[in-house]
């Protein structure tokens, strides 16, 4: 979406915010730059920065008590009539897909977008192109096409669009993949003043895991999916090769069931495991991050003495796209994230700090679950649905992400 923002709205704009110092140097800037000042000034939400001044209220957690999950023997049990409910859904259109992939691949020694990563051993194998084979299956099983939304973030837009060009979408109709980038929030000092990362740009960072509906409508992506019809929104993280999306069986259960939302989750593999677990706070869903998780919740026993508190998510989200749209509009809850954030100090020189100097802005999809009334929490077999890559070697690796695929009979 282009916003037309000259000199004087913008310095309108920043002044409400107390945010002046961002038009320091601006007369003299070249013209391109002066442009790129103001287009980053038109598309920066500084209301955030509001959150430091007024002081930091982060909400405490309510109580916390177990959650209904969906486990595989009920889901088998009722396979045949979620898989034809779900099919019904995706061949009337109103299913889509919505890929989260605006991160790099840094942690796996990479300066490219982290889907560009090649995991293959005799050949290449991007993660982008298992994640649309993984899609085609279903597209192949209900005879229709289904809208992929990719969202990627400032640093890898143009790398990913080039990518998927030039891969010929891996075989997958361009006319149902749609980019958008995620919306940036500026990273500000301890007193709420915003960091300038250069004369000419703000440091900005993405606006958390909580930011792509909102980034979908600022981009227009919501008034294309209201004129589609479409309904469910199946919300995935790039970095996880085995997953299923759009799987009819989920979307037919989270359909039946009549939730808001659905969400597949996985038995932890131990009880010390590193990801967030399904849980009720004050009776509404919600997600218990690992680092919140006391000795108490991981002892806690349900009524056939298994752990109460033993399914953890995968971030991969099935939304119904009304109840998100309400949610949404009356804006998620704000996490102020203490960061090291590169800036230009008052004498025009760049500082990479060694130490927390500041606050970077985040919303949370963890925050949109808990928001919304139901949720459908879906077990699915970790060995078949789970191959996270987050780092080079061990855990969560591209190490374990390979044996994964290959026990699943995916040649590499």
């Amino acid at each position: 979406m282009v916003i037309n923002m000259d000199f004087n709205k913008a310095h309108d704009k920043l002044a409400k915010y107390g945010q002046e110092h961002v038009l320091k140097y601006y007369n003299e800037l070249s013209q391109e730059s002066k442009d790129a000042l103001l287009g980053q000034i038109a598309g920066t939400d500084f209301s955030v920065t509001a959150n430091v001044t007024g002081g930091i209220k982060e909400s405490p957690r309510g109580v916390i008590t177990p959650i209904k999950v969906m486990t595989l023997d009920e889901i088998n049990a009722g396979r045949e009539n979620f898989v034809k409910a779900g099919l019904e859904i995706i061949r009337a259109g109103k299913a889509g897909a919505v890929l989260l992939a605006g991160g790099m691949g840094t942690r796996l020694g990479s300066d490219n977008p982290k889907g560009m990563y090649d995991i293959g051993i005799t050949k290449p194998v991007y993660i982008f192109q298992r994640i649309i084979r993984n899609l085609l299956d279903v597209v192949d099983m209900a005879g229709t096409w289904i809208h992929l939304f990719i969202m990627t973030s400032d640093k890898n837009h143009k790398a990913t669009t080039a990518f998927f060009k030039e891969k010929d979408y891996f075989t997958y109709n361009p006319d149902y993949i749609h980019f958008f980038k995620q919306d940036m929030a500026p990273a500000a000092t301890y007193s709420g003043k915003v960091y300038m990362e250069a004369k000419d740009k703000i440091a900005t960072s993405p606006n958390g895991n909580g930011g792509w509906y909102s980034s979908m409508q600022n981009a227009g992506i919501t008034d294309f999916i209201h004129k589609a019809g479409i309904e469910w929104l199946n919300v995935f993280a790039v970095d996880n090769v085995l997953q299923r999306i759009a799987d009819p069986c989920f979307i037919g259960a989270v359909a039946q069931k009549n939730c808001a939302v659905g969400a597949k989750v996985v038995r932890k593999s131990d009880p010390d495991e590193k990801v967030g677990v399904m849980c009720l706070e004050d009776g509404r869903p919600s997600i218990v991050e690992y680092y919140e998780q006391t000795e108490q919740l991981r002892n806690t026993k349900d009524e056939n003495g298994e752990p109460a508190y033993n399914f953890g998510v995968i971030l991969n989200y099935l939304f119904h796209e009304k109840e998100l749209e309400e949610i949404c509009n009356n804006e998620l809850p704000l996490h102020i994230v203490e960061k090291k954030i590169p800036y230009m100090d008052e004498n025009g020189s760049f500082i990479n700090p060694e130490e927390p100097n500041g606050y970077k802005f985040e919303t949370l999809i963890l925050d949109m679950i808990h928001m919304l009334d139901t949720c459908l929490p879906f077990e699915v077999e970790r060995n078949k649905e789970f191959a996270p890559i987050k780092n080079k070697t061990g855990i969560d690796s591209i190490e374990s992400a390979r044996k994964l695929l290959e026990e699943n009979g995916i040649s590499l």
